[in-house]
Parts: structure tokens; C-alpha cells; sequence
């Protein structure tokens, strides 16, 4: 679904992403792990399109991004829901519009009540009954997480990207965004890519972990075969250990 293949990106002198080759598979969750600053939030960044690689190809759906022009740009991109660390929501709209928002912008077929009745039905199937009128200042950090997901897939997108979704929220929003991740997987047959420091949850519900390091993937497993694989950078991470070579 997703390939980034011999990919390179320089901010001035600093080499973040340095020859990285990662396969996303389709219908799966494939989680990125690492510490801060080793390029995990550049590698959103360039499937999204907002930065360019100096070398490298991004393949999504089999069409090479960096080839497309503007408007094929544009329709490629229209495949894959982002759900932002800290939500993103607009802080002056209702809930209900924060959803509706990429409807209203990008399906003007749409009538005003198949707007709503879609809006209401995400947001029930995702636990969030009578907020419609709320605004995000209203909800708590697991409730705007949730709707920052109910507006992600409005559009029916093939991939979701989630940033650090476990960040700061408590153990049992944790698990149900998890639990929302295998979901989107399992009954919407999405592509999930998730970008965490949260080891517990990521191999819960990865099918595939990568470990980034130095702007490189250097390793990758299913999480039945992580603890075993022969890598101390990565063995130091996931153990939490503060002596070691990371």
C-alpha cells in the first residue's frame, strides 16, 4: 500500500531520514518506534506531502508521489485520514462542524441531512452520543482524540495515519484507541500506520513494528518476534533500559 524506498530528507546540514526503505502493508497496522528526534514525525510529513525528499520514491496505492501533479496530488492525498497527536480540532467550531467539516468541503453532492446523518452515526459507533453541540474545550483528551478520528475518516479514506495517539491519555483511553486502531482494521479493511514511543499498546495491536533509528529503519518484526530479534538498540528500547547503545 505504502512504500518508502531508499527515501533521504535534509533540513540544511542535518541528514532526519537517511536512506530509509519501510513497506506499509495494506490491511495492516504497522507501527514506527523510536526516540524523539530520529525522524519519526518526518516520515508523516513526507507520505502526507507537506516536505520533499531529496532522493528516494514515496509509493502509495502504486503511484509514485512525487511524480504526480498538483491535481493527482490532491486525489491521492484524499485517500488518507490523519488523526494529529494533539487532536487538531478547531477550537471555534462544535463538534458536529469539526466532523463535518471535510464533507462540506470536499462532497458538495451531499445534502445537508446526509451530512448530518453521517456525522451522527461515526460518532455514535465511536461512543460520543449527544456532543454534537460541545466544543472541543468541553471534551476530555480521549473524547477530542475520538472525534479527531470521527473527522479523519469522513471521507472514507484507504490509509489512516495516527501521530503518538497514546500521548497523554490515561491507561484505558489508551487501550481504546487500540482497540479503534484493530477496528478501522478489521471492520473498514483501512491501512494503519501509527508512530509511537508507547511499546505495551504498539505490540498489542501492530501486525508489524519498525524501529527507527538515526533516520533509518533498522529493524523489523511482528511483535510475537520482537523480543527475540538480534538488535541491541532495539532491545534496549523496548526494554525501557537506560544503559545500552541507543
Amino acid at each position: 500500500m505504502i512504500s518508502l524506498n531508499n527515501v533521504t530528507k535534509r533540513f540544511g546540514d542535518k541528514t532526519v531520514i537517511d536512506g530509509l526503505n519501510l513497506e506499509i502493508p495494506e490491511n495492516k497496522i504497522t507501527v514506527v518506534i523510536g526516540g524523539s528526534g530520529h525522524g519519526k514525525s518526518t516520515i508523516i510529513k513526507l507520505i502526507l506531502g507537506f516536505i520533499t525528499p531529496e532522493e528516494g520514491e514515496i509509493i502509495i496505492d502504486g503511484k509514485n508521489l512525487l511524480t504526480l501533479d498538483k491535481k493527482m496530488k490532491t486525489e491521492m492525498l484524499k485517500k488518507i485520514g490523519m488523526c494529529f497527536q494533539y487532536s487538531a480540532l478547531f477550537d471555534s467550531m462544535s463538534v458536529f462542524d469539526n466532523v463535518a467539516f471535510a464533507l462540506r468541503e470536499h462532497r458538495k453532492d451531499m445534502t445537508k441531512q446526509e451530512i448530518e446523518k453521517r456525522v451522527t452515526s461515526m460518532l455514535n459507533r465511536l461512543g460520543l452520543y449527544d456532543i454534537e453541540d460541545k466544543s472541543p474545550a468541553e471534551l476530555s483528551g480521549g473524547m477530542r482524540k475520538r472525534v479527531g478520528v470521527a473527522r479523519s475518516v469522513m471521507l472514507d479514506p484507504k490509509i489512516m495515519i495516527f501521530d503518538e495517539p497514546e500521548s497523554g491519555l490515561d491507561p484505558i483511553t489508551t487501550t481504546a484507541i487500540g482497540d479503534l486502531m484493530q477496528e478501522m482494521r478489521d471492520q473498514f479493511n483501512m491501512t494503519c500506520l501509527s508512530i509511537s514511543h508507547h511499546i505495551p499498546n504498539s505490540k498489542r495491536i501492530a501486525d508489524k513494528l519498525a524501529m527507527l533509528y538515526q533516520g533509518k529503519i533498522i529493524a523489523e518484526a511482528t511483535p510475537d518476534e520482537v523480543d527475540e530479534v538480534d538488535n541491541p538498540i532495539l532491545q534496549q528500547f523496548i526494554r525501557g533500559q537506560v544503559e545500552g547503545p541507543f
